[in-house]
């Protein structure tokens, strides 16, 4: 009896280690490729206010800053929450997204993410359809207003300037009827005449512009704090931020020299930027609406940290948190501050 109870249980320990070094391996695989090259896995939108992103692999900046031992895998998204769900499960690494599916995320983890650097500032206007009598904020009472996505960042800064013109939205008891809808179909529900004004990103605003007669109610550096907002930031997956520490150095020095290539020759740097967003979506922008919305976005490193904060209050006020949290460990400033340093530049507060 003794002895079948032994083999019992060094079966039953064998089965452990076996699965133990099952998971390991499968664990493995998710960070190295076959020829045994670290992957590193981002995602981003093609999107404008992702500029750095699109910038850095449509001319190879950022495999040429990792090296030839690492394997970037791009992951696109069209949705903040899809790239956060992403994040958490371990799919993703690093990504280039809005602010506030950024705190979102941190919050639902308790920490599962951290905010290491900014993208862009801006980038988003207020349009109205043609006819629809929309002169400025107070004019969307009984309107319909479409936003990419509810909790979204352009869906709490409209959320922002209704609390400013005393209005609500009518699902709390208000007159002004927020639907979320997709870039591409707000474009077709203003066109249709479906909805009557829209809160969006660049360069949805100015596609929309050209595309339906749309006017623009209130231009980026008018929706909130004269532009200085942020609009997208990048995130990088705690776990990995801890464990490979020297990859997210060298993401972040090729975010930096993007960042500022794009600012001293905004020309070149839209030609690279255009030609990615082609390849992604099958087509790319109109000359004029891509200086259009290239003039509405601050790209940038500054992550804003106290708009930031804004976007938490006001998340608060509109029930999208139930509380204020705690977010004193969302940002990880410390590399970018690193690289800011070496090369004399401004460190970040």
């Amino acid at each position: 009896m003794l002895n079948r109870r032994k083999l019992k249980l060094g079966v039953l320990i064998l089965s452990v280690l076996a699965i133990v070094a099952l998971a390991g391996c499968s664990g493995d695989k998710t960070e190295k490729t076959q020829d045994g090259k670290q992957v590193i896995r981002v995602g981003y939108f093609p999107n404008l206010t992702h500029a750095q992103a699109l910038a850095g692999f449509g001319d190879g900046t950022f495999q040429k800053a990792m090296g030839s031992e690492v394997t970037i895998q791009e992951h696109i998204f069209n949705a903040g929450p899809t790239e956060i769900e992403a994040l958490l499960a371990g799919e993703i690494d690093l990504g280039y997204i809005g602010p506030v599916p950024a705190i979102n995320g941190f919050v639902k983890s308790k920490g599962g993410l951290r905010i290491i650097s900014g993208a862009a500032d801006a980038g988003a206007v207020l349009i109205a359809r043609k006819g629809a009598g929309i002169e400025k904020v107070k004019d969307l009472d009984g309107k319909r207003v479409a936003v990419p996505q509810l909790g979204n960042t352009q869906d709490i800064s409209l959320r922002n300037l209704l609390s400013q013109a005393n209005l609500k939205d009518a699902s709390k008891g208000g007159t002004v009827t927020v639907i979320p809808a997709e870039n591409p179909d707000i474009l077709t529900l203003i066109s249709k005449g479906e909805v009557d004004a829209a809160l969006v990103p660049e360069p949805w605003g100015s596609r929309i512009v050209k595309e339906t007669g749309a006017r623009v109610v209130l231009d980026a550096k008018e929706v909130w704090r004269d532009g200085k907002y942020s609009t997208a930031v990048v995130i990088a997956s705690s776990k990995f931020l801890k464990e490979h520490p020297d990859l997210v150095e060298k993401w972040l020095k090729a975010h930096v020299e993007i960042t500022e290539r794009i600012g001293k020759d905004p020309k070149a740097s839209q030609v690279v930027i255009n030609s990615q967003i082609k390849k992604l979506t099958g087509k790319s922008l109109p000359p004029d609406v891509l200086n259009n919305a290239f003039r509405r976005i601050a790209v940038t490193y500054n992550p804003e940290i106290e708009s930031v904060n804004e976007f938490v209050r006001i998340s608060v006020e509109n029930k999208y948190l139930k509380e204020t949290p705690d977010i004193s460990n969302l940002f990880d400033l410390s590399l970018i501050n690193k690289i800011l340093a070496e090369k004399k530049l401004t460190e970040l507060r």
